[in-house]
């Protein structure tokens, strides 16, 4: 009986102190990052393009712009393909392709970010002739696929056979019980793995250096180099300039708020569409 409650008592200070270290460095880096960069937090740092060396004020609103645009563009590229394959892997795992597959996504998985911005930059900036958005963009679609797809296969595995063999007995087609079943009865689920790969290539500074560039002007145009937060912020942390070091710092709280809201926002937006559907 003690020897029970010993045992409890020592696995529960594990689980404690295992979820303390992982939370506590998480705090002091957002911690620091806010005593840094919240002062030169404001509308004029948010609406405002840099202003010249030497020159106070100015902002950062062409990365954040920048950065939005190449994100969304390879939001769009790489999530539809990755829920398909992960459907695909989940379902076919026992067939020849979905081995290969598998594997391949595998060694994605694992590549790192510089080894993806230099195979984008001499697979589309080379034979274009120019940095681009469009290339950035392309860049981190291969950032977001493998996330996408480990997450939805593994998610998929979860749902009961019995699931879908209901699904066949009522008539459906098997891309119906894939996309009414399996996708839209666990879209919550699906949508945490996307929100994590989107959250992880909006930080990525490699693949953007060698693809999108940047620049210092507010540009909505992908064909030509565009500025990029995770870009805007390493040129100016490692620039000599005190005034830009301390506007990479707010770069950064910057760019914590927009990963924050878009975890708020898919959130909201996926408890609203299933209350829709309830009703």
């Amino acid at each position: 009986m003690y020897l029970r409650k010993i045992k409890n008592i020592i696995f529960w200070c594990l689980v404690v102190g295992f979820t303390l270290s992982t939370f506590v460095p998480l705090f002091l880096i957002l911690k620091h990052t806010i005593t840094m960069g919240w002062s030169e937090l404001s509308l004029d740092f948010i609406f405002n393009t840099p202003r010249a060396v030497g020159e106070l004020g100015g902002g950062m609103s062409h990365a954040i712009v920048g950065s939005l645009m190449i994100i969304f563009v390879a939001t769009i590229i790489s999530v539809p393909v990755g829920i398909v394959t992960g459907t695909f892997l989940s379902e076919f795992s026992n067939s020849r392709l979905a081995s290969i597959t598998r594997t391949f996504i595998g060694i994605l998985a694992g590549t790192p970010s510089i080894v993806i911005g230099i195979f984008a930059y001499v697979t589309l900036v080379v034979p274009w002739k120019s940095f681009s958005g469009w290339a950035g963009s392309l860049a981190l679609s291969l950032v977001i696929l493998p996330i996408v797809t480990r997450s939805t296969e593994e998610v998929l595995k979860l749902v009961p056979t019995t699931i879908r063999e209901a699904g066949l007995a009522l008539g459906f087609t098997k891309v119906k019980i894939f996309y009414y079943l399996l996708i839209k009865g666990n879209k919550r689920a699906i949508l945490t793995g996307v929100i994590l790969a989107i959250s992880r290539s909006m930080g990525e500074t490699a693949p953007l250096l060698f693809t999108a560039f940047g620049n210092v002007y507010l540009s909505y145009n992908l064909n030509g180099p565009i500025s990029s937060l995770p870009v805007q912020i390493f040129n100016y942390a490692s620039s000599p300039h005190l005034e830009w070091q301390r506007q990479a710092w707010t770069g950064a709280v910057v760019l914590i708020i927009i990963i924050f809201a878009v975890n708020i926002v898919s959130k909201i937006f996926v408890s609203n569409s299933s209350n829709a559907s309830n009703r």
